[in-house]
């Protein structure tokens, strides 16, 4: 299909005669990458944001008319400006009556032929209501990891939809035929959403393990789905479609060199290889990444010592995950591991905990959604995975009850059993987990503290064991709150912290090194 309207004026240019990507570049893979889902991410300065704008106006004036809209988002309205701006200089030279409408309430663009792009801030999923029942084939995202989970990305899916039907609606000629240059109907509009995005932000984790884990960069992921089509009236399977396309700024021979040299000067050197590399093996910008070493922190599952403490920790959730941890306490015996083949002694100090083994309420990490289970699911399913634990080797010992969110002991209903009531029922006991004031900075503080005994060998330590893939993935990359720089960002995906934070303060005085306690005098 040729990039230009169904009925050109005389003098109006070509779509490539205006912008064309820098051949060989990512910018020409990105433009074009026929899936449903792509990512154009890496390092700075590549030009990801004119190929997401020119990703839309490819197809405008080529007869979808009204049928073609688009809508690009942005956590804040502030940011849009850039997009906006860039879309200035590049729209007007089409010379095709396109107009931007300034309002705040409208802020698109609209074109003669009915085509629009409109550019939006969602930041909460409450705001996905003023867009329901919308359509717009093309969604995009402008830096994706701004957004802390998966949720509103996911939430949207069900306006990336078309109602056009290409023998019904392919513009005609007087005459009756269509007005296309073979005289057939158009191509059905296709579906796409696409984003852009640096590594670095409160969504690194979700983003990460969506697009950058599943598949070497220029690979197509494949999902096939099984439908009821509506337009058959018969199941059928559906493939989506998902890439990642890596930018560098190496590839963009517009680029000024100061530009480079502003991005070489970071001293920061997470910020600096997520902004100049587009490296997405760091943490930065977090409430632990400064502490966090994935080298020192995570460790090969072991079987525990038959003497070390064993106990565990909850955070409740539903429609959220919920989050269960079982933690073994040093005693200064030593452990074996072993580990590809070679045997390692491990002997923490006295006090040192690990997370062992882990229970994540969630079909996806990084979607925020949890299982809806009831406590009553849950305790059994506590109840089967320490049986397993205890069969196949992994610990000897009793497992004692640990810190739970303190919220499983609300009464909600007159004459109904608590949560925790539930959970004793079904065999499963907890403590009261401390939410007293303060308590977050402290945990957090502790953690911290921990964290940094196992990197220096001195004091208890904490560790996670390589099978808890949930803490590990979402803990090191945790955000400040931006209101709060002592506690986590609580819109995050914070639940396998608050498990963790639980179990770091409960009662284990010996593990604190910087909390001050002062007496009355």
């Amino acid at each position: 299909m040729q990039l230009r309207p169904v009925t050109k004026p005389e003098g109006l240019p070509a779509f490539e005669t205006v912008w064309t990507p820098i051949p060989g570049s990512s910018q020409e893979f990105a433009i074009d990458t026929r899936c449903s889902h792509t990512l154009y991410e890496g390092a700075r300065g590549p030009g990801k944001t004119i190929t997401q704008l020119m990703r839309f106006r490819r197809r405008v004036g080529i007869g979808y008319g009204e049928y073609w809209r688009g809508v690009i988002f942005d956590l804040e309205f502030d940011n849009l400006s850039g997009l906006v701006a860039e879309s200035k200089k590049w729209f007007p030279k089409f010379f095709d009556g396109a107009k931007f409408m300034e309002s705040a309430a409208s802020y698109k663009w609209v074109w003669p032929t009915g085509e629009e792009l409109l550019f939006r801030h969602v930041k909460k999923i409450g705001d996905y209501e003023g867009f329901h029942g919308h359509e717009y084939p093309f969604i995009g995202w402008n830096e994706l990891t701004k957004y802390p989970t998966s949720e509103l990305y996911d939430k949207f899916m069900s306006v990336n939809r078309s109602s056009f039907v290409p023998e019904r609606d392919t513009p005609l000629n007087s005459d009756g035929t269509y007005a296309t240059d073979d005289g057939k109907p158009l191509p059905p509009i296709p579906l796409e959403v696409f984003s852009t995005t640096n590594p670095n932000g409160p969504g690194h984790n979700w983003v990460k393990r969506r697009f950058i884990d599943v598949a070497p960069r220029g690979v197509v992921v494949r999902q096939q789905i099984e439908v009821f089509n509506p337009q058959t009236q018969e199941v059928e399977i559906v493939t989506k479609t998902q890439i990642a396309i890596f930018g560098s700024y190496r590839e963009n021979i517009y680029l000024r060199p100061e530009y480079v040299a502003e991005l070489e000067s970071i001293s920061d050197p997470n910020l600096r290889r997520a902004w100049l590399f587009g490296d997405w093996d760091i943490v930065t910008g977090g409430a632990l990444d400064d502490v966090w070493n994935k080298q020192t922190h995570v460790l090969p599952r072991f079987v525990i010592p038959a003497t070390w403490r064993l106990d565990r920790s909850f955070d409740w959730g539903s429609s959220h995950p919920f989050s269960v941890g079982w933690w073994a306490e040093a005693n200064g015996e030593t452990a074996t591991i072993i580990h590809n083949g070679e045997v390692f002694s491990f002997c923490p100090p006295p006090g040192s905990i690990i997370q062992i083994f882990e229970w994540y309420g969630t079909k996806e990490i990084g979607t925020n959604k949890g299982l809806k289970l009831s406590a009553d699911d849950i305790a059994r399913g506590i109840k089967s995975r320490e049986e397993s634990l205890k069969l196949n080797g992994w610990i000897k010992g009793p497992v004692y009850a640990g810190p739970a969110d303190n919220q499983i002991r609300d009464v909600r209903e007159i004459d109904v059993d608590t949560l925790e009531k539930k959970m004793e029922k079904a065999g499963v006991t907890w403590v009261e987990s401390d939410k007293s004031p303060g308590s977050r900075k402290i945990g957090l503080q502790l953690i911290r503290d921990r964290l940094e005994s196992a990197t220096k060998h001195e004091g208890p330590a904490l560790y996670f064991m390589d099978n808890c893939v949930a803490s590990i993935s979402t803990i090191p990359t945790l955000p400040r709150d931006p209101d709060k720089p002592d506690d986590v960002d609580t819109t995050a995906e914070d639940h396998p912290y608050d498990m963790a934070r639980y179990r770091v303060l409960k009662g284990n005085l010996h593990g604190v090194k910087k909390i001050k306690v002062l007496l009355p005098s």
